[in-house]
């Protein structure tokens, strides 16, 4: 009879478990003494898997509610986008054969009060009759909002009237337009299609716009031609619309957008945010693999005589293993149930209470894609973990586990489980890198979570050396914290490996939060402009900046003429066909500004090729920026098309700049050589610094001044626009702090589930130290030293590590130059202390009032 027959035979069993393998009788069987020591290692697998599970059912909420609201977000079944010119006839013709046409127009301007003694920047909105194709247009105050609209009355975000102090049936000025505001927007179904700005929405009608006289040959408006197709016309229908358009009117040089694709910016940024957060959550998940670790290491420790039970009966390692594994993969599943029931609850509960904050509504909903995807997050996260400690329990003689309850800790792996491991860490990284929206983003969190936990190895290795050869200190209590950090089972690696890594990551935020906030409320106003002038035609160019020396005799004053392009072709290759670098994208989707000039412009530097003389009058040449440039595989010598005014200009490269863009002077991805737009309309981009700053009265003076002479001119303060992306990235910052804390919380499941493990060994150090004559103040002075010492070693790994990993952000990937803030020094490092000297001490305060007559009978 085999030994695992000899066993089976062993082991009673009704009917039905008989039909069950064996490994799976046995791990249920020992299940039924419950979970007791898997608190840590359920709530860690509970905590990464809830995290995830719930970015990834709120993620697929709100891009399902894209989907299924594209028409009402896009105002149409396709819209059709031009800057800076309208349609032609032969274009308007063409839309209006397929369908109800609407069109818009958007640009900014500024909203005055009569008196001119107050004035605000708004993004104005003008549509015609037709509007809005899908959806309802909605007024507070229980307004017909489309009859305000056609009775030449206007309507506002409820922010300009509390900026300038209106009330409904107030008037403002617009541009040489006096507009009643007749009352509030309450709901606009198409306002993510028109895009946010720098100033609250103002609403009018087509007819309220020409009035204002805003719109001039170069004025910087977007024109938008929403279509609304029969009902029942299905998807194929709108993609063959796009195609003949692009087919029919090729040189058009619009943007087209389909209801599938109604926000792509909106849902672009979902999945670059789920992808961080659910990134961090699998952070959480890997801090709790520590965690995972330490359960299963203490777990197989207290089984060790039911382990040597086992092989003294004749089982096999394999059999020990197979039970063991089997046991903490159910446990395993458990852990990820109960996280999987959280992250299906959470969007349910959130989406309720984020509903008037959220750019797009979002219905609630099961989504058993995004919990599957953290599920298995999950479960590869426990095997990964769990096969190392299980590893060892298999192949340990029974004379060994016997003997000395040290020789598990200290035992090897055998070479097998280390490479399943390995498999299976691998096996988890690619999962992260396949599923994730950014893959090279997922790819550097990959490398940069191996290389903190081998650094992290190496910090523990160092701190134990050091500990080891550290010369002898008079006090018994620093010689017994000392000793306690470097001898055999020390808490040493675990402390700093379960600590390190969650603090590591608040440390990076933090420090990214705060040079962001430096540049917008320091850096960036001290060196920016004051004001930035937007539509000064060129017509009335030198009378406006005459008018700006006059006032501000000391300031500086800088003016280039200015147009709207979309690059169309790289290399004679269609834009939608080239492939760029992820970091430049950006520069092929949508219109950029471009200008032409003589000469270089300030705050950039020639790297590659030569400027054009500037008498220059050849073919038409361009200037690029060398980032934007290498993304897009071009060099001098290589040609790019781009659309201006409906009309295609191909512009060979001439030479690339660096600009210094951080100074926000007045630069251009891309600048022309003068006579490439002779005799096309063009507005002037101006702008004015004060010498040493300005006073918010002067500047309030001056663009009271620059709007009764200048109606038409949109004055931009700086330190207004770098207040609202303040402002926002403030509210971006909080999420990203909550959602890091996911993993900080992990640490401190992980850190207290060590030091508990470690508790069975301290109780024995305590009661023989009492019986030798130590009193309980020592011993807490001596295990407080011990755990302050690790937990100040791991704060100034995680301040070293964080700061780095900032650098790295600030300074390579946002070109902005760092800081470190002591004081996010100093609260990681009381951090780390508190956290470790408080959960050490809370256990081995318990354990001080043991009575040492029993622990020692056990010894």
């Amino acid at each position: 009879m085999t030994s695992e027959a000899t066993l089976a035979a062993a082991a009673p069993a009704s009917a039905a478990s008989l039909a069950l393998p064996l490994p799976l009788r046995f791990a249920l069987r020992e299940l039924r003494g419950g979970l007791r020591g898997f608190v840590v290692f359920l709530a860690c697998i509970a905590l990464g898997v809830a995290a995830i599970a719930a970015v990834g059912s709120v993620s697929r909420a709100m891009t399902d509610g894209l989907a299924r609201q594209g028409q009402a977000i896009l105002g149409g079944d396709i819209a059709f986008t031009l800057v800076q010119r309208q349609a032609s006839p032969e274009e308007r013709k063409f839309l209006e054969a397929h369908g109800a046409v609407s069109e818009i127009a958007a640009m900014r301007g500024m909203a005055r009060l009569p008196d001119g003694s107050d004035q605000a920047l708004v993004e104005i909105k003008a549509v015609d009759a037709a509007y809005p194709l899908y959806g309802t247009l909605k007024a507070a105050e229980g307004l017909d909002a489309t009859a305000t609209l056609n009775a030449g009355r206007a309507l506002a975000d409820p922010e300009l009237f509390t900026r300038l102090g209106l009330k409904p049936g107030d008037e403002i000025t617009v541009g040489a337009a006096r507009l009643t505001l007749a009352g509030a927007i309450a709901d606009e179904p198409d306002k993510l299609a028109t895009g946010l700005g720098f100033g609250p929405r103002l609403l009018l009608s087509r007819a309220a716009l020409d009035q204002t006289g805003l719109v001039q040959p170069g004025s910087l408006v977007q024109w938008s031609y929403r279509l609304r197709l029969p009902d029942g016309t299905p998807d194929s229908a709108v993609t063959g619309l796009t195609e003949t358009a692009n087919t029919t009117l090729p040189k058009a040089g619009w943007q087209i957008r389909s209801r599938d694709d109604a926000s792509p910016g909106l849902k672009r940024n979902i999945s670059q945010f789920a992808q961080y957060l659910t990134l961090v959550g699998l952070a959480a998940l890997i801090v709790g693999g520590v965690g995972v670790a330490n359960a299963v290491g203490a777990f197989m420790e207290v089984k060790r005589p039911v382990i040597a039970t086992l092989r003294s009966l004749g089982a096999p390692g394999r059999l020990i293993t197979q039970i063991y594994l089997i046991q903490i993969l159910l446990i395993a599943l458990i852990g990820v149930a109960i996280g999987l029931a959280i992250g299906a609850l959470v969007p349910v509960v959130a989406l309720q209470f984020l509903a008037d904050v959220l750019p797009v509504g979002a219905e609630t909903g099961f989504y058993p894609g995004a919990l599957a995807y953290a599920a298995l997050y999950g479960l590869m996260t426990a095997l990964t973990f769990a096969l190392v400690p299980l590893g060892r329990a298999g192949d340990i003689a029974p004379t060994a586990l016997f003997r000395d309850g040290a020789a598990f800790g200290t035992s090897r792996p055998r070479l097998a489980f280390l490479a399943l491991a390995i498999f299976s860490a691998a096996v988890l990284a690619g999962l992260a890198v396949l599923l994730a929206y950014d893959r090279r983003i997922a790819l550097y969190f990959v490398v940069a979570v191996a290389g903190a936990f081998l650094l992290l190895r190496i910090v523990a290795f160092l701190v134990t050396a050091l500990a080891r050869r550290a010369p002898r200190a008079n006090s018994t209590e620093w010689r017994l914290a000392i000793g306690n950090i470097h001898r055999p089972g020390a808490l040493t690696g675990s402390v700093v490996l379960s600590l390190g890594l969650g603090l590591t990551v608040l440390v990076t935020i933090a420090l990214i939060d705060g040079n962001l906030h430096r540049q917008l409320t320091q850096s960036l106003p001290d060196r920016a402009p004051s004001f930035f002038f937007l539509d000064v035609q060129n017509s009335e160019a030198p009378a406006f900046v005459d008018f700006l020396k006059k006032e501000v005799p000391s300031g500086t004053v800088e003016s280039v003429p200015m147009l709207r392009g979309r690059i169309i072709a790289v290399n004679r290759t269609p834009a939608d066909q080239v492939t760029p670098a992820p970091d430049v994208a950006w520069a092929l989707k949508g219109d950029r500004g471009v200008t032409f000039s003589a000469e270089p412009p300030k705050n950039s530097r020639l790297v590659a090729g030569d400027w054009w003389a500037a008498n220059y009058s050849g073919p038409p040449l361009v200037s690029m920026e060398a980032g934007v440039a290498r993304g897009l595989g071009l060099k001098p010598g290589d040609t790019v098309t781009v659309n201006v005014l409906g009309r295609e200009i191909t512009a060979t490269i001439a030479n690339l700049r660096e600009v210094a863009w951080e100074s926000l002077a007045i630069n251009f991805v891309m600048v022309f050589s003068p006579s490439t737009f002779a005799g096309a309309p063009y507005s002037v981009l101006a702008t004015l610094s004060y010498p040493g700053g300005a006073d918010p009265a002067r500047e309030a003076a001056l663009m009271r001044d620059a709007g009764t002479q200048f109606p038409a001119v949109t004055a931009i303060r700086v330190r207004e626009a770098l207040d609202r992306i303040s402002s926002i990235l403030d509210q971006l910052m909080l999420a990203i702090r909550v959602a890091s804390s996911i993993a900080l919380a992990a640490s401190v499941l992980v850190l207290a589930g060590a030091l508990a493990a470690g508790h069975r060994q301290r109780l024995y150090d305590a009661v023989i130290l009492k019986t030798l004559g130590a009193t309980r103040r020592q011993l807490l002075y001596a295990f407080g030293l011990e755990y302050g010492l690790l937990g100040l070693a791991t704060a100034i790994f995680a301040v070293i590590a964080g700061s780095l990993a900032a650098w790295g952000v600030v300074a390579s990937v946002m070109s902005q130059p760092f800081a470190v803030f002591p004081v996010t020094a100093i609260v990681a490092a009381l951090l780390a202390v508190t956290l470790t000297i408080g959960l050490g001490l809370a256990g081995t305060w318990r354990l001080l009032g043991q009575k040492a007559a029993p622990v020692l009978r056990n010894l």
